[in-house]
């Protein structure tokens, strides 16, 4: 048996022919496949506008620039996400604070948020950037609610969570990402993600405006449209209206990431097939608590959430004992995440250990199990076996 991985990109034989045509065609870097890639995940996502980008880092980077945080803006994000959904906002000149999670979902607590606000001025704080962590789907008609009382934008992080939705109190399906409750979202195209195009994102939303910045700031803030232009030359002429970055996305992984959003939602319904096995094989077991089971849906009917599980978190008492156990066993688990505050660069802004204690807690016990569409019924037995015995050790 070969090693197991928390995570793993699965290439077809339709996504090795969908490079090879475009690498014999005209175009590598920005060509037809971009466009085609946006205006695909657009309808997959159900919002009006899709910006293709180098990766979900550049993706964050541009909404923060396309909102204007500047040294001036105080924006609110969760402790327990990968480091870039607080970092882009320090890219942008601005200063980041957290709130605490809610413990049951490892999600940012919205109630935390509110004290939070309440504790400053209104207009102190200029956005949220909440995240639909593993792939569980934020309530963002409750954020939209919080966030218009205060005067805030909200960058819907969604990188777990394409195909993820939630129902809203209308009886409206919402997909993360769609664009209904966050001004602006990100997508993340990482191998272990759902859609793989080795690097790779996109931002999604439905405000014209924020869409032709976007467009500007991926490009060096350059355009060649002759409407936007100040001066025109002849058909060469460009300007540089902005200062912009170099953060396109080339036309070959543009192709790939359409053949992979063609088995995007086989994949998600093989995850909740891996994830309910999961659950039927830990549920029963006392010492392992499972973050977000089916069954359970933060107060809300299964009905109303689909969990779109990028990953499988269970929380143990001993968790470095079991990490260390499964990989001697060839089943490479993760730890999602390090809360971003306990990072030596965000312990020299102020950071301490002990402000955020939920996020502490769950860090000490959480571990992503194997979790990827192409997992067999024969490997995750396996997981499930090795970390039941280690279970029984510990209980023995």
């Amino acid at each position: 048996m070969r090693p197991i991985p928390y995570g793993r990109q699965q290439i077809a034989p339709a996504d090795l022919e969908a490079v090879m045509q475009t690498l014999q065609s005209d175009f590598l870097t920005q060509g037809p496949k971009v466009e085609e890639f946006e205006k695909k995940f657009a309808e997959y996502i159900g919002c009006k506008y899709a910006v293709a980008v180098a990766n979900g880092t550049a993706a964050l980077h541009l909404c923060t620039l396309a909102l204007g945080v500047n040294q001036d803006s105080r924006v609110i994000t969760t402790p327990i996400t990968f480091a870039a959904s607080a970092n882009c906002v320090l890219y942008a000149g601005g200063q980041v604070h957290f709130a605490d999670i809610d413990p049951e979902t490892a999600l940012l607590d919205l109630e935390k948020v509110r004290v939070l606000l309440e504790s400053k001025p209104k207009g102190y704080f200029s956005g949220l950037i909440p995240v639909d962590f593993a792939g569980y789907p934020l309530d963002l008609e409750a954020y939209r609610q919080l966030a218009d009382e205060y005067g805030l934008w909200i960058i819907e992080d969604a990188c777990h969570a394409p195909g993820g939705y939630f129902v809203d109190s209308a009886g409206v399906k919402q997909n993360c990402g769609n664009g209904n409750y966050a001004d602006l979202a990100i997508f993340s195209f990482h191998p272990v993600k759902h859609i793989a195009t080795g690097e790779g994102g996109m931002i999604t939303t439905n405000n014209p405006e924020l869409y032709q910045k976007l467009l500007l700031l991926r490009t060096h803030g350059i355009t060649k449209n002759p409407e936007l232009l100040h001066e025109n030359h002849g058909g060469w002429y460009y300007e540089m209206q902005a200062l912009g970055y170099n953060y396109r996305m080339p036309d070959m992984l543009c192709a790939l990431g359409i053949s992979q959003l063609d088995r995007a939602d086989a994949g998600l319904h093989a995850r909740q097939a891996i994830a309910r096995r999961y659950d039927a094989a830990f549920a029963p077991e006392k010492k392992i608590k499972i973050l977000n089971p089916l069954a359970y849906a933060s107060g809300k009917t299964p009905a109303h959430i689909f969990h779109a599980y990028h990953l499988y978190i269970i929380l143990v008492q001993y968790r470095k004992e079991l990490y260390d156990y499964l990989r001697e066993n060839e089943i490479l688990t993760q730890v999602h995440y390090i809360p971003v505050p306990s990072m030596p660069y965000y312990k020299e802004l102020g950071w301490q250990k002990g402000d955020f204690p939920l996020a502490e807690n769950y860090y000490a016990h959480c571990l992503s199990l194997p979790m990827f569409p192409s997992l067999t019924e024969e490997d995750q037995q396996y997981v499930i076996d090795k970390i039941l015995a280690w279970v029984q050790r510990q209980t023995n």
